[in-house]
């Protein structure tokens, strides 16, 4: 296993995140534990989860793994154990969103669920304009002093929302955000105009998240049968509008003898700012696939066939698109 600090904060993780979001509605509990089980095996430290995980049981994937911690004492000490805060998780009017209120509610029935003393990356699922930085630092501050939460992070934030932030967070003193959860994949790499170079200059980890695109970069061409996620209207139409470049990358993946699932994995291990992508197993080889992509070396000529198949914005903002 490959280890890098998360942004410019000290703590080691994993290249490779292990992502929650099947655990309940796709994967039952049981399989649920083996797959953690073997991801603390293969040197995997990165757990990452939400509140709302759990689809029409809001919080069901936090108490999976909190009883798994609570089978396994010695394994919450092993882990960087992340989740986040901003969905609805009732009816009420103060039961989503991130005010100071809510904050503190949810942290609090997120530890319990979890069966833990402490976050120790607490991410803001997604930017609340209604809610000024100052109540937003002011609540992460005290949650910090009290020893609930030890980092906090973002999830789905524009590059100068990801400033805002920071900027707030240094007249305060407080210490800010340490990673930007977004999406990206070959398929997607609109991050790399704003939300990277902002990441970078203030010291955040990037954790991809779909980075195989929901199945798009998986081998659909390869397959048989479309099942699970991949089947349906939808994705047969993603793979049409996708598939002279789905043509190409699933012929370099057979050129190089790798899974097209571990090429896009690998493609988005190559980034610039990138701390390790978010993989969500079903099943345990797919997670022993993810871990599979550490090993490959892509060649510049193979970084300049994907970025022909898939081009990205061409670069930071504003060189992208002026001069």
């Amino acid at each position: 296993m490959e280890y890098t600090q998360l942004g410019r904060a000290g703590v080691k993780v994993s290249r490779i995140v292990l992502g929650t979001m099947n655990f309940g509605p796709e994967t039952d509990e049981a399989d649920a534990h083996r797959i953690m089980d073997r991801a603390l095996e293969l040197g995997v430290n990165f757990f990452d989860t939400a509140n709302v995980y759990g689809r029409d049981r809001k919080g069901w994937t936090e108490e999976i793994i909190g009883r798994w911690f609570a089978a396994r004492p010695e394994a919450r000490d092993q882990v960087v154990l992340a989740t986040k805060v901003y969905g609805a998780m009732g009816e009420g009017p103060n039961d989503r969103g991130l005010s100071a209120y809510s904050i503190r509610a949810q942290v609090d029935a997120s530890l319990r669920r979890l069966q833990t003393d402490r976050i120790d990356l607490y991410q803001f699922h997604h930017v609340d304009r209604s809610v000024p930085w100052e109540e937003i630092w002011e609540a992460i501050d005290v949650l910090v002093a009290q020893g609930k939460v030890v980092y906090s992070g973002s999830s789905n934030f524009a590059g100068w929302m990801i400033a805002q932030a920071n900027e707030q967070a240094a007249r305060r003193g407080s210490y800010g955000l340490v990673s930007e959860q977004s999406i990206y994949s070959l398929v997607n790499r609109h991050i790399e105009l704003e939300v990277v170079p902002a990441s970078q200059r203030y010291g955040l980890g990037v954790i991809p998240w779909s980075p195989l695109a929901g199945g798009l970069l998986g081998g659909v061409l390869g397959e048989t049968a479309a099942t699970g996620r991949r089947a349906g209207a939808h994705m047969a139409e993603r793979i049409e509008q996708h598939r002279p470049a789905l043509e190409g990358y699933e012929a370099l993946a057979a050129e190089k003898g790798i899974a097209p699932a571990v090429l896009g994995l690998a493609w988005v291990l190559s980034r610039p700012g990138v701390t390790g992508p978010i993989i969500g197993p079903r099943v345990m080889s797919q997670l022993e696939d993810a871990v599979a992509a550490l090993d490959v070396e892509l060649t510049e000529k193979d970084l300049a066939t994907l970025d022909e198949l898939f081009p990205g914005p061409g670069g930071a903002a504003p060189e992208a698109y002026a001069w």
